[in-house]
């Protein structure tokens, strides 16, 4: 089976390490003596494989990366940077694009505005496809060089402070790192900039998917003693059943603070990982009376808390990094940067079965149901469904999600969420209001987006019988 890196779920947590371990191994054997973080030379494992880049949306870093990796592999490359010159200028299809381009490489690696269009891509390729970012959706490969940044630097991933700073609403690259630092254990302290927080649907997935629970602002008082101003930390608790005590984010006492932060577990953050304002996911009317954008810099940096911080960023800057940090031992984002060449070496040779010891024959099984009625939409209008010239082939597809009171349709493809108002089974006719307890979600569930389009249906409203 042909294996697929779309979203960083699409990777366990064993393979990910195995992904770094041989990324490792290229490190040794081929850094430069003078900079260690850095590949020169090539060897001739991928003699025999191309590699096509397809980007629909600039790149610097990610398109060379991918491209010096193919390279460094001792493979080949074909590459095609701007969209004007493909046949998406003429309104071809996704599907067909990859249909056609899979003739002519081994593994693609596709950037495209839009969210979801890569795992379109995925589900009509029979050669690998690595998502180089889509939309504001995520950036698996991105994720794969900050985790490692951070493990290099820090030895581990678990207990470690990583504070995110800046957009984080639309910063595809933050999207993909919580769910990475949430599996690895690591404590996300978001520090956003005025309007631009984690989206709902991702705080969500992160207790939900992840059992990232959230410590509100009145227990982290009490725990910093008020002199670190955040208002949430997401922790995994250790273990499954200590999930319990986290359940009331507004309850109080030692036992349950010692269980969600020991003391002094917020005294130094380990990691800043900084993101620019993500102009080009705004409407042009988005800067008037915006708030300055946060600017970390030197200044900054003179917190304690900050001393031995490593400062990242997946770049390009603008002007929320400041350059004085650039000499400043605690600034890693370049080599952080150069990182991205052994690591995508490492995916690479995994995908195309080079290393075959890395990757397991299939992907993680997908945790939910899936449902392909067409009885809801997708409300994102970023999504990849939404394109009309993806509309004339593909069929939505949703997983079905249980929460305590309803169930949640989470797009498979751009995976925004969305409450149906209305279920129903196929098998009695009826609907009634999403508002109950679902253990487990009925193989003839129906989602309604509304009441009228139950009856559109020909569903029948549920009545319960009354007991005398």
């Amino acid at each position: 089976m042909v294996r697929h890196l779309v979203t960083i779920d699409d990777l366990t947590e064993s393979e990910i390490e195995s992904i770094f371990s041989l990324t490792d191994v290229f490190l040794a054997e081929m850094s430069r003596p003078d900079k260690p973080h850095r590949i020169s030379g090539r060897n001739t494992l991928a003699n025999d494989f191309i590699l096509a880049t397809l980007f629909y949306e600039a790149s610097t870093r990610t398109r060379f990366s991918f491209e010096s990796a193919m390279h460094r592999l001792g493979g080949h490359v074909l590459s095609s940077a701007d969209p004007k010159t493909t046949s998406a200028a003429k309104g071809e299809t996704i599907a067909d694009t990859i249909r056609v381009l899979e003739n002519y490489a081994d593994v693609i690696v596709v950037r495209h505005p839009c969210e979801g269009a890569v795992r379109v891509a995925a589900e009509y390729a029979d050669v690998p496809i690595i998502n180089a970012g889509d939309g504001g959706h995520e950036h698996p490969t991105q994720t794969l060089c900050d985790l490692y940044t951070l493990r290099r630097e820090k030895g581990t991933l678990k207990n470690l402070n990583v504070m995110l700073w800046g957009d984080l609403k639309n910063g595809r690259t933050v999207h993909s790192l919580v769910y990475g630092l949430a599996r690895f254990g690591a404590r996300i302290i978001p520090q956003p900039a005025e309007g631009f927080g984690l989206p709902e649907h991702v705080t969500r997935r992160l207790l939900r998917d992840y059992n990232c629970v959230p410590v509100a602002k009145d227990d982290l008082q009490e725990v910093t003693e008020g002199q670190f101003p955040v208002d949430v930390v997401y922790v995994t608790p250790d273990k499954p059943h200590q999930r319990s005590l986290f359940s009331d984010v507004k309850e109080k006492g030692a036992d349950v603070l010692r269980v969600r932060l020991p003391h002094n577990a917020l005294a130094k953050i380990d990691a800043c990982y900084v993101t620019r304002l993500q102009k080009e996911r705004l409407p042009a009317s988005a800067s008037e009376g915006a708030e300055p954008y946060p600017v970390v810099d030197l200044e900054f940096l003179k917190d304690r808390r900050y001393r031995q911080s490593s400062v990242m960023h997946p770049l390009p800057r603008v002007d929320e990094l400041g350059y004085d940090i650039d000499t400043d031992a605690r600034a890693v984002y370049f080599k952080q940067a150069s990182y991205g060449v052994p690591v995508r070496m490492a995916l690479i040779a995994a995908l195309l079965n080079i290393k075959p010891e890395i990757l397991g024959a299939t992907p993680p099984q997908k945790k939910h149901f899936v449902y392909s009625r067409q009885t809801v939409q997708c409300t994102n209008p970023r999504c990849v469904t939404a394109l009309e010239s993806e509309q004339r082939y593909l069929s939505p597809k949703y997983l079905v999600v249980v929460e305590d009171a309803h169930l949640v349709s989470r797009c498979v493809y751009c995976e925004h969420e969305t409450v149906p108002e209305f279920v129903g089974r196929s098998s009695t006719k009826k609907y009634e209001p999403n508002h109950m307890r679902w253990d487990n979600v009925p193989e003839d569930i129906m989602l309604f987006q509304d009441e009228a389009s139950a009856i559109a249906a020909a569903f029948q409203p549920y009545k319960q019988k009354i007991k005398v």
